[in-house]
């Protein structure tokens, strides 16, 4: 299963992304109008959508903020930043676990893929802090890295294990093959809101090739 990852600019524009598709991430940061009324616009319509606030442009009240709004319109899931975890996000958890939204807590590290050890330790850190899913996207720099993300599939908790960049796209293809609930992908090219992020059309056609090998 693939969530077309939306990094769109205004709620308008969120929303016209979101026409026909079932099950999306909504990247809030990227929204430059962000409002009350836009958060229900965007949550409250059919299909599964995933809250993402990333740090950075807001501050984390800003941010925990409108997460909790979109989780009270409807999100089916909200993703809280491993690195966020305080007071702020562990009532952000009560609240999603109140209103039946699943919490994914994840994890992102831009350079390089931890030892497999580290990403042992960050696993069973979300996962005590309430996770239902844990994501994490690391920098592959090839097949050993690869195998050290993917190997945490081999969990009965839901895992979401990411090669990011050229290297780790195998790991987009394959890793829902290997018991991943769903990977990441983007609306078209040009439109990726990760390194090495896959088209979701060319995701689909691969998948289908990959049935009859």
């Amino acid at each position: 299963m693939q969530c077309v990852s939306l990094a769109e600019r205004s709620v308008k524009a969120v929303i016209r992304a979101l026409r026909g598709r079932s099950f999306a991430e909504v990247r809030l940061d990227a929204v430059e109008d962000l409002s009350a009324a836009g958060i229900r616009s965007i949550f409250a319509g059919p299909g599964r959508r995933i809250a993402a606030f990333r740090p950075g442009r807001a501050d984390a009240s800003t941010r925990f903020r409108f997460l909790r709004l979109a989780v009270q319109a409807g999100a089916a899931y909200v993703d809280i930043e491993i690195e966020s975890l305080g007071k702020e996000a562990r009532a952000l958890i009560r609240a999603a676990q109140k209103r039946g939204c699943r919490v994914i807590i994840s994890h992102h590290d831009t350079r390089r893929t931890p030892p497999r050890a580290a990403l042992l330790r960050i696993r069973n850190r979300a996962f005590a802090a309430g996770a239902d899913v844990f994501k994490i996207a690391c920098r592959s720099r090839g097949p050993r890295d690869n195998a050290r993300l993917l190997g945490l599939l081999d969990d009965p908790r839901p895992t979401i294990a990411i090669g990011m960049g050229a290297e780790g796209v195998i790991t987009r293809l394959v890793g829902p093959r290997l018991g991943a609930p769903f990977t990441f992908s983007a609306s078209g090219r040009g439109r990726e809101t990760a390194p090495g992020q896959l088209p979701a059309s060319a995701l689909s056609r691969i998948w289908r090739a990959l049935e009859h090998v």
